[in-house]
């Protein structure tokens, strides 16, 4: 068939059609006439010289060849009305899409997005936020910010900042920790990494006792349950200075472990394209900025 000559009406009106598989609520979402999507559907099963529908009493039932087109249709209708979104005011905005695991999405990106924002206004900033397991391909990101050793395969990494961790807790928990000893008689929370409360409590002296308990799969949530008092949550506090801050958490020893830091990350085979590049030097900026501020 000669892409010239698709029939764009009618290949919206069927994919309408299939959605609701139904020819008159096809034509409220078009604005057109019941007939007019049924003539069109009509026309475009002569031009394929296949049936695309079962026509039945109440409705309609896709075909297999029906059941084949639809995805392919929505797919292709969807990228192009997302392409079509990046236009604001006749400047086409630029997506970009990145990954960032929770807490660091909430305890530092966040509260300092909108300064991107404003800088770079023709650039759509998309975030999803994971538990740190991430497929960038899959996912078609163009980076993902994750915690960890900074060795992914097929990925490029650069480091952003480490993130020791050390206990935070409720106050009425924090009032009975004296000496980190104490902590075996709390509930410590755990995370799906389980070798860092061993590792902490290794580096106070402390005994490691058998841990039992839920397991949590984001600092950020740990770190709510540890401040309605379920426990003993080990994670960064400069994601949490805002918890620590108000009181709604307390870090009652100064000790840390370093188990990682967080990297920025983005496939070998992506090569960086100006929002990347733009982004990049954003994160170092800010970051740069954090460090010479007074504590």
């Amino acid at each position: 068939m000669d892409r010239a000559q698709l029939p764009l009406n009618a290949l919206r009106a069927f994919e309408a059609a299939a959605r609701h598989l139904n020819f008159t609520r096809a034509a409220i979402e078009l604005c057109v006439t019941q007939g007019a999507v049924s003539h069109q559907v009509a026309q475009l099963e002569s031009r394929l010289g296949t049936r695309l529908f079962h026509r039945l009493p109440r409705g309609l039932a896709l075909t297999e060849e029906g059941h084949a087109l639809v995805p392919v249709l929505a797919d292709t209708f969807d990228r192009v009305g997302a392409t079509l979104d990046q236009y604001k005011d006749g400047r086409f905005r630029e997506a970009l899409k990145i990954g960032v695991v929770g807490t660091f999405a909430t305890g530092w990106l966040l509260p300092r997005v909108d300064r991107f924002n404003h800088a770079n206004p023709l650039i759509d900033l998309r975030i999803s936020t994971n538990n740190n397991r991430v497929d960038l391909a899959g996912e078609a990101l163009d980076f993902a910010i994750r915690f960890g050793d900074g060795a992914w395969h097929g990925t490029h990494a650069d480091p952003l900042f480490a993130a020791p961790m050390a206990p935070v807790c409720s106050p009425a928990i924090a009032a009975r920790l004296k000496f980190p000893a104490d902590l075996v008689q709390e509930r410590l929370l755990r995370s799906y990494r389980p070798d860092e409360w061993a590792l902490w409590l290794g580096a106070a002296g402390v005994p490691v006792p058998l841990l039992r308990g839920p397991v949590f799969d984001s600092s950020a949530l740990m770190a709510s349950a540890a401040s309605a008092g379920l426990g003993v949550a080990l994670v960064p506090p400069a994601m949490f200075a805002r918890e620590l801050a108000s009181g709604l958490l307390v870090q009652p020893f100064a000790a840390t472990i370093d188990v990682g830091r967080y990297w920025l990350t983005r496939l070998i085979s992506r090569p960086e394209n100006d929002p990347m590049g733009r982004f990049r030097n954003w994160l170092a900026q800010e970051i740069a900025a954090d460090a010479i501020q007074p504590s």
